[in-house]
């Protein structure tokens, strides 16, 4: 593979805290206090609406899509402004990183983070001038699972997009990678780890000291 591209929530960095103190904080602003816990981390790697939709079915108020249009920005700017504080990259993924590309390989990020937050927390976490790439939810017109956002990655790092793999934590990046009929490599050290095996990914690491032989593996 020339190019590996890497999701950024439950992939790269374990962003969940922060992601729920934010959904946290507009349950507060409706006045019923904390609704989500650590145990909702799964949830919370899937993005701020399904946090406020899993809140409000806890609160008896499931189907208020209006309401969750309303805080949505109120989420994105909560955690804006705390985006860093609890979030930790996973051990070994700049290890990684580092190695893939001593080899020649390019790397990028795509993700469904909205562009600019991604690249705030890249920054704040000191590794945003280590990918050569950053694709985000609204960075095209659409988001991952189509695989347009995972093909503009590959272009920007100046590989064709069937010369990229990419490692992700979700079925959205089981499904991209398919769509794009490029391997997907999926991690099972995050809070969905234990799903991963039934989404039959190409390849499945447990620490990121895999990573650079399960991308090899795909070299051609």
């Amino acid at each position: 593979m020339k190019a590996v591209v890497f999701d950024l929530d439950g992939t790269l960095a374990d962003t969940s805290g922060d992601l729920l103190a934010a959904a946290n904080h507009c349950f507060a602003d409706m006045g019923a206090g904390e609704v989500l816990t650590p145990a909702d981390a799964g949830t919370a790697l899937r993005g701020g609406r399904a946090m406020l939709r899993l809140g409000l079915t806890r609160l008896g108020r499931a189907g208020e899509d209006a309401l969750i249009d309303r805080y949505y920005p109120v989420l994105l700017e909560a955690y804006g402004a705390n985006i860093a504080t609890q979030t930790l990259l996973y051990p070994g993924a700049m290890e990684a990183v580092t190695l893939l590309k001593s080899q020649g390989r390019r790397v990028a990020i795509c993700t469904n983070k909205p562009e600019a937050l991604a690249i705030r927390l890249m920054a704040e976490l000191g590794v945003g001038g280590e990918f050569d790439a950053l694709v985000g939810a609204d960075t095209l017109p659409v988001r991952k699972p189509d695989p347009a956002p995972l093909r503009e990655a590959a272009r920007r790092v100046g590989v064709a997009p069937d010369r990229c793999c990419l490692v992700g934590d979700s079925d959205t990046d089981r499904n991209t990678a398919r769509a794009a009929g490029v391997p997907s490599i999926l991690v099972t050290f995050g809070p969905s780890g234990a799903d991963m095996a039934a989404l039959k990914p190409e390849a499945m690491i447990a620490h990121f000291d895999e990573l650079p032989e399960a991308v090899a593996r795909f070299d051609r």
